[in-house]
């Protein structure tokens, strides 16, 4: 599986919300946005959604671990990078002093994914694409 184009050579923002499917509802109306994806959760939480605004790709979901959104004293953001090998970034950055939120694993959607906090306390999720499972 190739990386998908709108994917490339780009840090994606991934934000976490309570109402992911509201929010959704209000870029499309405000700002134009069209849906490109969604993975539901549970109780009709959306676990991972992936939006297009003139261009430009958004993802976003209903907060979960280890994300808060403000009120709750945390970020509700994470930034999200394509790399060609996953497993070794990882280890990289977790030998420079990231922490280790999810190690490397094989995705249901096509893709190999790790979690990392860096030492400034921000979020970053790292995909590698494999075949869909």
């Amino acid at each position: 599986m190739e990386i998908p184009q709108h994917h490339k050579q780009t840090v994606i923002p991934h934000i976490m919300l309570d109402g992911a499917a509201a929010a959704i509802e209000f870029y499309a109306e405000a700002f134009g946005a069209v849906e490109l994806f969604r993975l539901e959760g549970d109780a009709g939480r959306i676990a991972h959604a992936e939006i297009g605004i003139h261009g430009s790709t958004l993802m976003l979901g209903d907060v979960d671990v280890p994300f808060s959104t403000p009120d709750q004293g945390g970020t509700p953001v994470a930034l999200h990078v394509y790399v060609p090998d996953v497993d070794g970034l990882t280890a990289t950055a977790v030998s420079s002093g990231a922490e280790l939120l999810r190690a490397p694993a094989d995705m249901p959607y096509g893709a190999r994914q790790s979690m990392l906090r860096d030492p400034f306390g921000h979020v970053w999720i790292f995909l590698t694409p494999i075949a869909a499972a």
